[in-house]
């Protein structure tokens, strides 16, 4: 295993988890895995506890719904993977909660600071890192200012992250596609 940084993109329902999962048992036989939902209502609880089922019972798991880079860091385990779910979760856990309405500016610097954060705590680990996040981009604009400058942030953030990415994949319809390798 050599340290790397790979990047998964799709949409909702595209198979990324299930990807994601198969590429980090492959890789280590520690992963960490980073959960960033936070169980808001019971639809949300529910799904929550489906993606736990699903993982593998040796995972080791951290939940951090902001600050995932600095969780991380201050995180006592060890692990060869580090697989975080999602930055699309994450993105809305630092924009929504922004005063409304929420201006472009603000919630760009909010989620760049995440990455920011993000990309320090993988340039201070040793581990192999996979990032999930939604490509959300192709669809419809959205017809209300939030989710328009929710989408524009979080793409921003998506190129971020493909950039500073050793591999990028795409998911759709539970095929992946190399964009970067």
């Amino acid at each position: 295993m050599s340290k790397r940084l790979t990047l998964i993109l799709g949409g909702a329902r595209s198979g990324k988890s299930a990807h994601v999962q198969k590429i980090a048992a492959e890789r280590g036989n520690t992963v960490l895995y980073v959960a960033t939902a936070e169980a808001g209502d019971e639809e949300m609880a529910a799904r929550i506890a489906a993606h736990r089922a699903e993982r593998p019972a040796h995972w080791q798991s951290l939940e951090a719904a902001t600050r995932v880079g600095a969780a991380i860091q201050i995180w006592k385990g060890e692990a060869e993977v580090i697989l975080i779910d999602c930055l699309t979760l994450l993105a809305s856990n630092v924009i929504v909660p922004l005063p409304e309405p929420v201006a472009a500016e603000a919630a760009e610097a909010a989620l760049n600071a995440e990455v920011d954060d993000l990309l320090a705590a993988y340039a201070a680990s040793d581990a192999e890192w996979i990032v999930i996040s939604n490509e959300v981009g192709l669809g419809l604009v959205p017809p209300y200012p939030l989710g328009r400058v929710y989408r524009d942030a979080l793409g921003r953030a998506n190129q971020r992250l493909a950039a500073a990415a050793d591999e990028v994949r795409f998911i759709v319809a539970g095929l992946p596609m190399r964009l970067k390798s």
